[in-house]
């Protein structure tokens, strides 16, 4: 008991003093189960997203948008490889975790549950879902856990790049005709409140911040972090020209922030519990994916053995 007292309150001293808990470290069962569940969902949400930009990548309007969007998804394919990487450091293995997605017993962005109706959605996608993901993931280049924070610096540069593209892609549908205008302010009214749910439960309800925050795995109350969302994306509407969908937002200068409507809960609730327009679409795709690849697996872990036979004959030889 004494033994363990002490590795614990090694723990929190370098909680405390910023330094990083890495993966050979002792460290509390809660905190690995808690970085296990929010690392793989992570990563699921990565994996899972591909699926609503791959949809347009054949129709994308040119063949530089085509080249762009491809980009973008290999880019989250890479992500989802870091951040599971980074999950297995904890002692879980991949197909755990991939069995806990395929099953519905983990869970993803809900915001990857919403169909991506036109060519306007690639651009509402990258501009707020990827501003929201920013604005989560760059105080986790701060993370307690070493393996996390450090996959974090190169998935938010890479987000950066997204962000822009989006951006870019609203930003010429808003210069564009009355009708690729009209396009542009649809996908921004069906993102718009998707986006706000990103963040998660208000911090009232929220099961995990409090805790997650002492141990210093967030930097931020969910609240705070989609206030900054709010602050940050509205000028950019502004620019593009555009209007956010919520009559009560208006600029508070006692606060000075934007104040913004109530967030309907309820549908985020629906979506999180499996109930959204494309949840059993979504996670369907992926099994069967993930099927269709066992040949793939089986035939590099097939290679993988026959290297490592070669090695230790060579070793042995020698």
């Amino acid at each position: 008991m004494t033994q363990e007292m002490d590795l614990n309150q090694r723990f929190e001293d370098y909680i405390a003093a910023d330094q990083k808990i890495e993966a050979k470290d002792w460290m509390p069962d809660a905190y690995r189960k808690t970085l296990i569940r929010q690392i793989s969902q992570h990563a699921h949400s990565e994996i899972i997203g591909m699926q609503p930009e791959g949809n347009w990548i054949t129709r994308a309007p040119s063949l530089k948008r085509k080249s762009i969007l491809l980009a973008k998804v290999q880019d989250e394919a890479g992500h989802g490889l870091y951040l599971y990487s980074a999950a297995e450091t904890l002692g879980i293995t991949r197909d755990e975790m991939l069995d806990a997605l395929h099953t519905g017993k983990a869970k993803y962005s809900s915001i990857f549950n919403y169909p991506t109706l036109t060519w306007a959605d690639m651009g509402a996608v990258g501009w707020l879902v990827d501003g929201a993901a920013i604005m989560n993931q760059v105080p986790l280049c701060k993370c307690s856990y070493g393996p996390y924070a450090r996959a974090m610096v190169r998935v938010c540069k890479e987000e950066s790049f997204h962000q822009r593209q989006g951006f870019q892609v609203m930003l010429n549908l808003s210069n564009g005709t009355a009708e690729q205008k009209a396009m542009a302010q649809d996908a921004l009214n069906r993102w718009w409140w998707p986006s706000l749910m990103m963040f998660g439960p208000n911090d009232a309800s929220s099961k995990h911040s409090e805790q997650s925050m002492r141990w210093k795995i967030k930097r931020f109350s969910n609240d705070e972090l989609r206030q900054r969302f709010v602050d940050m994306t509205v000028p950019q509407a502004e620019l593009l020209g555009l209007s956010v969908p919520d009559p009560a937002l208006k600029w508070n200068e006692e606060t000075g922030h934007y104040d913004f409507g109530p967030i309907d809960w309820s549908e985020f609730e629906q979506v999180i519990s499996g109930n959204g327009p494309c949840n059993r679409e979504r996670i369907a795709h992926r099994v069967n994916a993930h099927n269709e690849g066992a040949w793939v697996r089986e035939a590099a872990a097939a290679h993988a053995a026959k290297v490592a036979a070669r090695a230790d004959q060579q070793t042995h030889a020698a």
